[in-house]
């Protein structure tokens, strides 16, 4: 069996501009990877068959999961055929604002291109991506990224100052259609995109805590008012800055010190059972 790291993702900026003509919202968000990660086993099958392996009872095992989605656009754009068996081992929590299918499906499209000899190219495989899902495309490439668009057009960024990643989700799921339903798209106040670039571009960890913002966390807060206790938690526990990702329900909490890690980690632990503490990794050539 060939095995595909699938790493996280957080959003350090999440912006939405407009609705577009084809109901998508148009967004610019800086996405970056963090070290939690699940494992994809893929092995070749002669039956043609797409087979899902997973003891998660959260990961649907048929065309619902993105990986499928992935091997069957693969497989139907390229006439392969043979089959695949798709192990997925979960540490990513499921429908938690990390991409953890996403990166699942990211993870299953660059192994079958190694396992059905197809020769393609990163960028060939983000753009098979966007037909899955808005996040793929980012976590085919991975690393740190301004994504814009629906969150399929991707420009690269440098890798952002190193620090340590608190990672809590609730036990509790979160409608992204609820979330983007709810928001007010002529009342919000835009995040410091450009600060954030800044930041990145200059390692400044400071100013990267300064320029944390996510237009989607005020809707998810008021509609679930768990998460809002989460990151109140989060700060007093004395995470140096803290946002939730993507439409929620993870909240993460950057931390600079390793001796206050432990702390604001074993504080959480008493509020919420899936609590990790990661390092933020953000570079593309290190998941290569």
């Amino acid at each position: 069996m060939y095995y595909v790291k699938a790493p996280a993702k957080i959003n350090l900026t999440l912006d939405v501009l407009h609705k577009r003509p084809d109901g998508f919202h148009e967004v610019e968000m800086i996405m970056t990877t963090v070290d939690l990660a699940d494992r994809i086993g893929l092995e070749l099958r002669e039956d043609g068959i797409i087979h899902i392996i997973s003891v998660d009872r959260f990961v649907p095992n048929d065309h619902r999961n993105l990986a499928y989605q992935a091997a069957k656009v693969l497989k139907e754009m390229y006439k392969v055929k043979s089959g695949v068996s798709i192990k997925i081992e979960k540490n990513i929590p499921v429908a938690a604002g990390l991409a953890g299918g996403s990166s699942d499906a990211a993870a299953t499209l660059k192994g079958l291109n190694i396992l059905w000899e197809l020769n393609l190219t990163l960028d060939e495989l983000a753009q098979i991506g966007t037909k899955i899902g808005s996040d793929v495309a980012f976590c085919v490439y991975g690393g740190t990224a301004l994504a814009t668009g629906r969150g399929e057009k991707i420009q690269e960024l440098p890798t952002p100052a190193n620090c340590w990643v608190i990672l809590a989700k609730p036990t509790l799921g979160v409608s992204t259609a609820d979330v983007y339903g709810n928001l007010k798209v002529d009342q919000i106040v835009h995040p410091k995109t450009t600060q954030m670039l800044k930041a990145i571009q200059e390692k400044d960890y400071e100013l990267m805590c300064n320029s944390l913002g996510n237009v989607l966390e005020d809707v998810t807060l008021k509609l679930y008012p768990e998460v809002a206790n989460l990151k109140e938690q989060m700060q007093r526990f004395g995470a140096d800055a803290v946002l939730m990702s993507g439409s929620g329900p993870t909240v993460f909490g950057l931390v600079n010190h390793e001796s206050r890690v432990q702390r604001v980690y074993n504080g959480l632990r008493g509020f919420c059972d899936e609590v990790y503490a990661v390092r933020l990794m953000g570079d593309r050539e290190f998941l290569a």
